[in-house]
C-alpha cells in the first residue's frame, strides 16, 4: 500500500510545527500574565500554572524562560504602559542608596530591577560579596536593620552550584533581597536561570548612569508628546 505523498507529509509536518509554535506562544503569554497579575517571579512556577490553566502538557509546547521573559516585556508594554515604568524607576532609585550602604561588600543590583522588568511586585535584588558568612548579618545588626534569612540555589558555572545565604529586609516600603556570594563571584556572576549566561548586574556607578539615561529619555518623550 503506498505511503503518504511527499507533499502531504510535508504539509502535515508544517502544520504540527505551527501548532506547537502557537502553543508555546500561548503558554508564554499566559505565564507572563500570571507573573504580572499574580506577582509570581519564578519562571518555572509561572510556566507550570500556565500549562495547567490552558491544559497543555506536552514538553515540546513548553516555552523556554527566554520566551517567557520576552512575553513579559510585551505584556508590560501593552497593559502596564504607565505604572510599570514608574515602579521600575522607584526601585532603581531605591537601589542606589542600598548599594552605597553595602559598599564594603562590593554590591551589584541584579534581576528585574536591573534588566528592566521590575513592577510593583518586585523585590530589589542585590548581590553582596564576602568570604565571611557572618559579615553581612553582623553589618545589618550593627545598623539595627531587621532581616529574615533565606537561601538561594544558584549555579556558579556549568559544573558548580551553591546554596547562597540571603537576607530579606524592607526600607521605605520596598522589599530588598540581598544574596551573599563569595568574593570570586565578582569576576563572573552566577548563571541566569533565563538564558544560562552570567547574570546581568550593575554597580552603583552603572546604576547612576542608567538612571541619568532614563531621565534624559523621559524628558525627550515628554518633549515629543507636546
Amino acid at each position: 500500500m503506498p505511503g503518504p505523498r511527499p507533499h502531504a507529509a510535508a504539509h502535515a509536518h508544517t502544520h504540527a510545527v505551527t501548532r506547537v509554535r502557537e502553543r508555546r506562544h500561548r503558554l508564554a503569554a499566559e505565564a507572563a500574565r500570571l507573573m504580572v497579575e499574580g506577582g509570581i517571579r519564578d519562571y518555572r512556577l509561572a510556566k507550570r500554572k500556565a500549562a495547567q490553566r490552558l491544559g497543555i502538557f506536552d514538553d515540546a509546547s513548553l516555552p523556554g524562560n527566554r520566551e517567557i521573559e520576552d512575553a513579559l516585556r510585551e505584556y508590560q508594554r501593552l497593559f502596564q504602559r504607565a505604572q510599570q515604568p514608574d515602579a521600575l524607576r522607584q526601585r532603581r532609585e531605591a537601589a542606589l542608596p542600598a548599594l552605597e550602604f553595602f559598599a564594603a561588600f562590593q554590591p551589584r543590583v541584579v534581576g528585574p530591577v536591573w534588566d528592566g522588568t521590575a513592577d510593583a511586585h518586585s523585590a530589589i535584588a542585590l548581590h553582596l560579596h564576602s568570604d565571611d558568612p557572618d559579615a553581612v548579618p553582623r553589618w545589618l545588626a550593627e545598623h539595627a536593620i531587621p532581616a529574615r534569612p533565606r537561601h538561594h540555589r544558584l549555579r556558579l558555572d556549568h559544573e558548580r552550584e551553591v546554596d547562597a545565604p540571603a537576607w530579606l529586609f524592607a526600607a521605605d516600603g520596598l522589599e530588598f533581597d540581598a544574596t551573599v556570594l563569595p568574593l570570586d563571584c565578582l569576576r563572573q556572576a552566577p548563571l541566569s536561570g533565563v538564558d544560562g549566561r552570567p547574570m546581568r548586574r550593575g554597580s552603583a556607578h552603572q546604576l547612576r548612569a542608567l538612571l541619568a539615561a532614563d531621565e534624559i529619555a523621559g524628558h525627550e518623550a515628554e518633549a515629543l508628546a507636546r
